[in-house]
């Protein structure tokens, strides 16, 4: 399982649109991580950090999905590159570790128009 006890839970959710206009929901959760030679038994951040972490990992999703079409945001999303991308970010706020992307959904899909072929 995922879920550890003395860690702290972040999870992220944007709306973006692709560069065909179809309109994504992306789902992101990341761990807090216990720093090499802590003593302290737990490593849970402060709220002001979280809401730092949640709106950092927003603008990465943002960034790298309203670039990108569908075929290839599916690329991107194989190796996991975004969670990443965010976890080497968002290091500087809180150390993190297990950052997936766990959701995508697509809410709205451009009207596809015979007449324009």
């Amino acid at each position: 399982s995922l879920v550890r006890k003395r860690h702290t839970l972040i999870e992220a959710n944007v709306d973006v649109k692709t560069t065909e206009r179809d309109l994504i929901t992306e789902i992101c959760d990341s761990f807090t991580k216990r720093v090499r030679k802590q003593v302290k038994k737990t490593a849970y951040s402060q709220s002001s950090q979280i809401r730092a972490i949640r709106k950092k990992m927003g603008d990465i999703m943002t960034q790298e999905v309203a670039t990108e079409d569908l075929k290839s945001l599916v690329n991107k999303l194989n190796p996991d590159s975004i969670g990443k991308d965010i976890e080497k970010e968002c290091t500087e706020i809180y150390p993190l570790h297990e950052v997936h992307i766990r959701k995508v959904n697509v809410l709205k899909k451009p009207k596809f128009n015979e007449s324009k072929l």
